[in-house]
């Protein structure tokens, strides 16, 4: 199925996708890289979402640097 992976900050804004494709059935693992963010990440918390078709799940994260 089709498949998203994003990073939000506290207020809501998209700080990164890492993914955004159809995979087959699987297990992954994605490496999150600052660099790969639109701007230079400050510790804290953000929240990632993924979304596997219709099914959405949200956690909370923290990121030290």
């Amino acid at each position: 199925s089709w498949q998203t992976l994003k990073i939000f900050d506290v207020f809501g804004n998209e700080v990164a996708t890492l993914v955004n494709e159809y995979k087959p059935t699987g297990r992954y693992e994605i490496e999150f890289q600052t660099s790969m963010a639109k701007r230079q990440l400050s510790s804290g918390i953000y929240y990632y979402q993924l979304r596997i078709g219709s099914q959405v799940q949200t956690r909370k994260m923290v990121f030290q640097k």
